[in-house]
């Protein structure tokens, strides 16, 4: 075109320069402009395809010195092609002023009626988080399209205005446009949001009656609405219909059956894929870890690590932290760290917060508030994980003083902080304090109390035994108790020994939770503290008629990367011989010093002596420990992780033992840490 003099033509020009911007063998953006400057006199479509260009591009902003250089050195005046994509870049770069400027461009030049234009700009405001002033342009358009509608349904369900959306989907159908594909994508959403089957399978219904065309994107958002709504079956008759599935139909239905407890199946969908992204493994992580499976979240993570197809991302590492914390996995949740200093991760609150909860949940507090010190950004999430991992280690005052901190630093607390607040109070015996930051949540910091704060301020009043005026405060209550409420009273009985409260507390919780096995085991504790054996029978019996088990203790102890777990008498262990001669040679020890088995903590009525000592000493937590001192050399600390909460003879026995043998125990049971050092407890044996 240089040689034959065409390329100074302003028509072949443009249309060379189109093809290098829009054709998929284009070198580069960078080529194209180079191209472009070389442009004698570019017309106004040539100006239009450049700032299209960059409005698809990684550096949106450049549009708008393009657009710039346009009004001084092109002849034409801009048109209604032109603004289309500078309010597309005004949207990527969430530039609300500068698509207001460009708006008002579009009024002067009387160009505001055009529908391209309007359309335009409803996502833009919309995608700057103004709901409202997308609104009025939608109101404004003379005739909508269905782009139009769309645009605006979108709108309403992306900022959450659920109702909002499915009474303009109505509306649309009464002022005779006819939905497409797009439109039911979006009313799809709000069905899988609002996890509404019935009006999700009307919609299924609407589209095959009007003949919708099953886009593959309509169909994988079909498909999320049945998953997240429970219904497997109709997500899998759909699956099965599908002419064509991608990853994310894939995903979509592995993450569905994960969620519902079939692993297995969802392990068929993971495998079935040719290529498995970062969003596959962390769909299938997540699964398991918040399903209460951490130890095959982790797993899957070492099934990641050794795989070469994917990197782990920060989501990955929330999921597998979270694992850690749950199962004391240290070793790994120390190498997560490392490994995101090492790969130039970067840090968000999301990881903050987890690495936090990791840290505390695993026993060294010291690192977790050395993660927190050294955060830049700290939200409100970050501030409660530290708030939550001082409370569950007994250090009440310290949490206050945090909490106080998080306030003169400008971040306001929300229903999760006041939740860790009451429970540090609670830990720790601060009565008073419970008291204050309970009465001024709504009048000071406009956080309405629900059944969780209720439930922790019960604890906080039980715990220090105030049984009365925990009792009385529950009949107060603006709203309804929960199980969680008489829970807290129902615990405070049993370590105050109230039997009438107690079998009050009692029945109001069987009569929420018919199958709480814990509101029955606590009850028998109390009756077997005071020797009413028939009370305990009673209770057994009636868990015998009505199916329910108690749930077995488990404690868990991490020896060199790897998670050993140990139950009630069990034998399984590899290594169950050795931990058993050294549970003789503690024994031995401990009654050398005068120990003597606290029998109040049995739940039946066993006669032989000999057999009650035998019951209190096969106790989860003192196998581990057993285990933990012939598996873990001084001076490096035993830490254990309990499901349930520790009993009081394995309470003592642990403080003897960290005296004995002059070892560090970190004992997490259900509701709190438990450091033993040199025979004393960091509960100071308020628990």
């Amino acid at each position: 075109m240089l040689r034959t003099g065409l390329f100074f033509d302003p028509y072949s020009a443009s249309r060379l320069f189109t093809l290098c911007t829009v054709s998929p063998f284009s070198t580069s953006l960078e080529c194209a402009r180079k191209l472009f400057d070389q442009i004698p006199q570019p017309n106004i479509y040539t100006w239009n395809t450049l700032i299209r260009a960059y409005a698809s591009s990684s550096d949106p902003i450049q549009c708008f010195f393009i657009f710039n250089q346009m009004l001084c050195q092109c002849s034409d005046p801009p048109n209604k092609y032109t603004f289309p994509f500078l309010i597309k870049a005004g949207s990527e770069i969430l530039g609300l002023l500068e698509g207001q400027v460009i708006h008002g461009m579009a009024v002067k030049m009387s160009l505001d009626s055009d529908v391209f234009i309007l359309n335009s700009l409803v996502h833009f405001y919309s995608t700057c988080g103004d709901l409202d002033q997308a609104y009025k342009v939608f109101l404004m358009i003379p005739k909508k399209d269905v782009v139009s509608w769309n645009s605006m349904i979108t709108a309403f369900v992306q900022a959450g205005c659920l109702e909002e959306a499915l009474e303009l989907f109505q509306r649309m159908q009464g002022e005779g446009m006819r939905p497409n594909d797009v439109t039911t994508v979006s009313v799809i959403s709000v069905c899988a949001k609002k996890l509404n089957l019935k009006l999700g399978r009307w919609i299924h219904s609407f589209i095959e009656k009007n003949k919708i065309e099953m886009s593959l994107i309509l169909s994988n958002a079909m498909l999320d609405m049945y998953t997240k709504c429970g219904s497997l079956e109709q997500a899998k008759i759909l699956y099965d219909k599908m002419p064509e599935k991608d990853v994310v139909s894939l995903t979509t239905m592995l993450v569905g059956y994960a969620q519902s407890g079939e692993f297995a199946t969802a392990r068929k969908f993971f495998n079935a894929m040719t290529s498995q992204d970062i969003t596959a493994w962390n769909s299938l992580i997540s699964a398991y870890e918040q399903s209460g499976h951490p130890k095959e979240a982790l797993a899957l993570f070492n099934e990641l690590q050794l795989s070469k197809n994917a990197k782990p991302d920060q989501v990955t590492l929330v999921s597998t932290l979270s694992a850690c914390a749950q199962l004391g996995a240290m070793d790994l949740g120390g190498w997560i760290h490392v490994y995101v200093k090492k790969q130039g991760l970067k840090w968000n609150c999301h990881l903050t917060t987890s690495l936090i909860d990791m840290y505390a949940k695993c026993g060294d507090l010291e690192k977790a508030l050395e993660v927190f010190r050294s955060s830049k950004q700290k939200d409100v999430y970050v501030w409660s994980a530290m708030i939550a991992g001082l409370a569950m280690h007994g250090r009440g005052r310290d949490a206050i003083d945090i909490f106080v901190r998080m306030q003169e630093s400008g971040v306001k607390p929300n229903a999760v902080t006041f939740t860790n607040v009451l429970s540090a109070c609670s830990h720790a015996g601060l009565v008073e304090e419970g008291r204050l930051y309970f009465n001024q949540m709504q009048p000071v910091y406009g956080v309405t109390p629900q059944v969780k704060h209720y439930a922790c301020m019960v604890d906080v009043l039980g715990r220090a035994g105030l049984l009365e005026e925990a009792n009385g405060f529950i009949e107060k209550m603006p709203i309804i108790p929960g199980a969680s409420v008489w829970g807290a009273l129902l615990a405070a009985c049993k370590t105050h020994g109230n039997v009438g409260l107690a079998e009050n507390a009692f029945n109001r919780l069987i009569d929420l939770e018919p199958r709480n096995h814990g509101a029955y085991v606590m009850l028998s504790n109390i009756y077997a503290k005071f020797g009413l054996w028939n009370g305990v029978t009673r209770l057994r019996k009636r868990m015998r008629d009505f199916g329910i088990k108690k749930e077995p203790g488990c404690s868990s102890i991490e020896v060199d990367g790897s998670v050993h777990e140990f139950l009630v008498g069990d034998n399984s262990h590899p290594l169950c011989k050795k931990v058993y001669l050294k549970l003789d040679e503690i024994l031995l020890n401990l009654k050398s010093v005068g120990y003597i088995a606290d029998k109040s903590h049995l739940l039946q009525d066993v006669e032989e002596e000999d057999m009650k000592d035998q019951a209190l000493y096969l106790h989860s937590e003192k196998l581990a420990i057993a285990y933990g001192l012939i598996s873990i050399r001084s001076p490096v600390p035993i830490r254990i992780v309990k499901n349930l909460r520790v009993c009081g003879d394995c309470h003592s026995v642990a403080k003897l033992i960290s005296k004995l043998y002059d070892r560090e125990i970190l004992l997490r049971d259900r509701y709190r840490f438990h450091h033993f050092k040199e025979g004393n407890c960091s509960c100071m044996d308020y628990w």
